[in-house]
């Protein structure tokens, strides 16, 4: 049986020749994983839509709803760009991650770009992708789904900072960051570290992670985001990834966010993360560990997570200690791009 379809009661006459329903159209996706040394790179880097390759239309997050004997099923795809006109589907029961998805069937399928449709086809199961942002999912010339492309958007995305709160960064100057630096349509660069220095506290970050379809594991998109120059949230693009502790919304070398919301590239993402730092008496020995709560794109991905103390994550610019610390934002060697940075220090 199809693995697409796979828990799916289809009819009976679907069901007679297990020929019809061939393997998977969708299944776990895995992609091709101070400055860092810079990634080698297998091929272009977009960092603005307008001028994207042919794929890049394509790609992005699909939703619709299956039909099976009267129970409606609710599906969610999420196509990714791997270069070359080669796409990789990613299928998931009950709705797309953050909204539906229950978190355990999921389904891959690899496709091909022909005559301006995507085909992932297997005998006779066959699902084409339009550039009109439909997907249609037939079984022995029978449609049973039709799927329609959307552009999720973080709620938190473009949200003032309150009163009191600290901007690090709102386009108008990089005055607020040692070494800033500014794209000409007014957004911060990678690899620069906030001239003031933070304890507990809340921030808001927006960033865009470039469109690199050749290109896989850590040389995608590349960067994070360390609190206190500590603890790294990492930034990359992990679209229809599995969400590991080194993908997007997670901390790195310490814990996998519990869903992975990593948007597709070039969307605007969010950060909102709450920190709390560790605490040391007066001898300087740790008497409570720092926790950290993060939601990306509106999901919280962490909850009141507690972090290592004892050490700082990979890379970090600085080392543990009672003295406050600094909102660094990595260069790994990928022009990843941030907005609208705040902090409310509690």
């Amino acid at each position: 049986m199809s693995r697409l379809l796979a828990g799916f009661r289809l009819p009976a006459w679907l069901l007679m020749s297990a020929w019809l329903l061939p393997a998977a159209l969708l299944a776990t996706a895995v992609l091709p994983t101070a400055v860092l040394p810079t990634a080698v790179l297998a091929g272009p880097t977009y960092t603005d839509p307008e001028k994207a390759d042919e794929d890049f239309a394509y790609q992005g997050e699909y939703t619709g709803q299956l039909d099976n004997n009267g129970e409606t099923i609710k599906l969610g795809v999420q196509v990714v760009a791997l270069g070359k006109g080669k796409f990789r589907a990613v299928g998931y029961h009950g709705g797309l991650p953050g909204d539906g998805w229950n978190g355990e069937e999921k389904r891959t399928a690899e496709g091909q770009l022909q005559d301006g449709k995507v085909r992932f086809e297997t005998d006779d199961a066959v699902a084409t992708l339009s550039k009109d942002g439909t997907l249609k999912i037939e079984v022995a010339g029978t449609q049973l789904a039709e799927l329609n492309k959307t552009q999720r958007q973080s709620p938190t995305l473009g949200q003032a900072p309150p009163a009191g709160a600290v901007v690090l960064f709102d386009g108008k100057n990089a005055e607020q960051f040692i070494g800033g630096r500014m794209t000409d349509d007014g957004l911060l660069m990678e690899g620069t570290t906030s001239k003031q220095t933070f304890g507990d506290h809340k921030l808001h970050i927006e960033f865009r992670l470039p469109y690199q379809p050749e290109d896989q594991g850590q040389a995608r998109g590349n960067s994070g985001i360390y609190v206190q120059g500590r603890y790294e949230i990492q930034m990359l693009d992990s679209f229809g990834l599995e969400g590991k502790h080194n993908e997007c919304g997670g901390l790195y070398s310490v814990k996998d966010p519990d869903v992975n919301m990593c948007l597709p590239p070039l969307a605007w993402q969010t950060y909102d993360i709450e920190y709390t730092a560790a605490r040391f008496d007066d001898s300087g020995k740790l008497t409570a560990h720092p926790r950290v709560t993060v939601h990306h794109n509106g999901v919280k991905v962490h909850d009141n997570v507690q972090l290592p103390g004892e050490r700082s994550t990979t890379a970090a610019p600085s080392q543990p200690g009672p003295a406050p610390g600094p909102i660094y934002l990595q260069n790994h060697g990928n022009p990843v791009r941030y907005r609208n940075i705040w902090v409310v220090e509690k």
